[in-house]
């Protein structure tokens, strides 16, 4: 009966740990990503000696806006310099030598640049990625962990050339412990999966 149990546990501890193989994750990230447009973002768009044609409007969900004398132009995905060249390459028709402004002012990003938390969080969700987000800017948003989490067995899923990396973090040491050597940063896209503790 008692190898029975122990066979049981051992499943079970199996099954709840498919990430405690992951190494953990580096200090610091080399490269920041550009940012990209994403729908419902609201972007201020400047034509230089035109304010009819100026206007603040927020990217549809579908990932397109329409201005003045552009009916459906595609934003989501792209830079704001992106865009601004082709809303000039639009207006070009109707201007002499457009020159356009895009300013991104309320930022929410393409779903491939958010970064998601599961699991244990106090309230999961996906936040819009910011310059030099780290695991402690995150937990902030998300509300800390519940009372349940298995803090220092989360692992940071994230998308690389040569497929999905899994990392491990150490939430519990950050936020328990304030140890500032487990607040790493975050990159577009990475998720980050809160395990439940085991008893």
């Amino acid at each position: 009966m008692q190898l029975v149990a122990v066979c049981l546990i051992g499943q079970f501890l199996a099954m709840c740990a498919p990430y405690d193989d992951a190494p953990q994750i580096s200090q610091t990230v080399d490269e920041q990503p550009t940012y990209r447009i994403g729908a419902t973002d609201t972007l201020d768009i400047f034509v230089w000696r035109n304010p009819e044609l100026s206007t603040s409007i927020p990217v549809r969900p579908d990932g397109r806006i329409s201005v003045p004398l552009i009916e459906d132009l595609q934003a989501a995905g792209k830079t704001s310099t992106e865009l601004a060249r082709d809303i000039e390459a639009v207006l070009s028709e109707y201007l002499q030598d457009p020159i356009v402004t895009v300013i991104v002012t309320e930022f929410v990003g393409p779903f491939s640049q958010q970064v998601r938390v599961v699991g244990e969080a106090a309230e999961p969700q996906a936040i819009p990625f910011r310059e030099r987000m780290t695991t402690l800017d995150v937990m902030i948003a998300v509300g800390g962990l519940t009372e349940f989490a298995a803090g220092n067995r989360a692992v940071l899923v994230r998308e690389a050339e040569d497929g999905k990396k899994n990392f491990r973090v150490r939430l519990d040491d950050l936020l328990k412990e304030g140890d500032m050597s487990a607040n790493v940063e975050v990159l577009p896209g990475d998720v980050i999966i809160v395990p439940q503790a085991w008893f």
